[in-house]
């Protein structure tokens, strides 16, 4: 749930990347803090090991400056993979305002996306989130392998859920930024209709969009 800190003047949304093990969730992280406009990023921080990439979590705060007296900073998380950390999950899930749940799109993999994605529904239920209002984006990463799902059998499977998907190869940096762009949308979107952000708060919808640079031609 956002933070409303009036004394300060800021917001803090919370934003996850969720998923299987080593599907892309750090490499996304990695490729945003990149392309961030300077001054507007704080320091990556990733913890690993030797059995998952991401222990606990990568955490990667980003401010936003709007046209009102108020801020608003986001802060990344990532979760662990494996099921060992399951906890962990469940801890920085807690209070999320959206959730990008990355899918590894080797054919291989395709169960291990739908028991990834089940344990997501399951651990929201248990921290209290609704996944029926929860802002989503399913991103299918890793589009540059040799034996993967095409985007035809990825949206016959995962259409009729009716989340927002997109595709990316996260190493290269592409798909990437619409990834994230799409989650900012969607959890604008949910907050201002609880909280009323452009009325009460001056904050739009492009003052989150703006933490990136413009675009360009890239991905």
């Amino acid at each position: 749930m956002a933070e409303f800190l009036e004394e300060e003047k800021k917001i803090i949304i919370k934003i996850v990347y969720y998923g299987p093990a080593l599907s892309g969730k750090t490499t996304n992280l990695i490729k945003l803090h990149d392309i961030i406009t300077p001054g507007q990023c704080g320091d990556l921080m990733s913890l690993e090991t030797r059995g998952d990439r991401t222990l606990f979590f990568d955490l990667l705060p980003l401010l936003a400056r709007t046209q009102g007296e108020y801020r608003v900073k986001v802060k990344l998380f990532t979760v662990p993979g494996q099921v060992a950390h399951d906890a962990t999950r469940k801890a920085v899930l807690s209070r999320t305002d959206g959730v990008v749940f990355i899918a590894d799109s080797q054919q291989a993999h395709a169960i291990n996306n739908f028991q990834s994605f089940e344990n997501l529904e399951k651990n929201a239920g248990r921290v209290g989130l609704d996944m029926e209002t929860l802002p989503l984006v399913v991103q299918f990463n890793k589009r540059d392998l040799p034996v993967i799902l095409s985007e035809k059998e990825v949206t016959q499977r995962w259409g009729p859920v009716g989340l927002p998907i997109t595709f990316a190869t996260a190493l290269k940096g592409q798909g990437v930024r619409p990834t994230f762009e799409a989650i900012l949308k969607e959890t604008y979107r949910c907050l201002d209709k609880k909280h009323h952000l452009k009325e009460h708060y001056r904050i739009t919808e492009q003052d989150l969009l703006d933490i990136l640079p413009p675009s360009t031609q890239g991905p």
